[in-house]
């Protein structure tokens, strides 16, 4: 039954998530935390944080940390296929679809009105992820660290990935003696 738990929960987030990787996460997280409880909210975001500093789609990831965590590494493959379908049939079906209706105003109107569903969506895991790092190190600590790296992202054009790093030479050195 796990395996079908497993297949069918990453299934269902990324046959859902339309916009790709991190449209699927709000989605994933619902299917992992709120509705089968295989890891908590702060488990979560820790898993995602791990996951979003090593390279590849962020959903696969998601899915092999939580399918082995749960069944092994037949829970990996089985997670992933599951993640991995929902993809592989809708672009087959659906850029062919599209493709032949590509100029409809119809087509057009769905593809520019999902948009803001999709940015509710980020916003409100953004909160939730906000809330996590809030109660682990504090409101200040998290503000001190979201604006250097909105900072050092936006206006100096550091890429996200040297930030990740950054966050994690910090957490590693820096915040523990900052908390003792």
């Amino acid at each position: 039954m796990i395996y079908w738990d497993l297949f069918w929960a990453f299934f269902v987030a990324n046959i859902l998530g339309y916009g790709g990787g991190p449209a699927t996460i709000p989605l994933t997280q619902q299917q992992i935390v709120d509705h089968y409880g295989w890891m908590t909210n702060t488990e979560f975001v820790d898993m995602l944080a791990v996951a979003n500093a090593l390279p590849g789609p962020i959903a696969t990831k998601i899915a092999a940390f939580a399918g082995y965590q749960e069944a092994g590494w037949l829970g990996l493959i089985v997670a992933t296929i599951g993640t991995v379908a929902p993809s592989a049939i809708a672009i087959i079906i659906l850029l062919k679809i599209l493709n032949h209706f590509k100029q409809s105003p119809v087509v057009k109107g769905m593809t520019m009105l999902v948009q803001p569903v999709i940015a509710v969506m980020m916003i409100q895991l953004t909160w939730q992820f906000s809330s996590v790092s809030f109660d682990s190190i504090g409101i200040w600590q998290s503000i001190f660290i979201g604006a250097i790296s909105l900072v050092a992202i936006i206006w100096w054009k550091i890429h996200p990935a040297i930030m990740i790093v950054a966050a994690f030479v910090y957490g590693g050195v820096v915040l523990p003696y900052l908390m003792a």
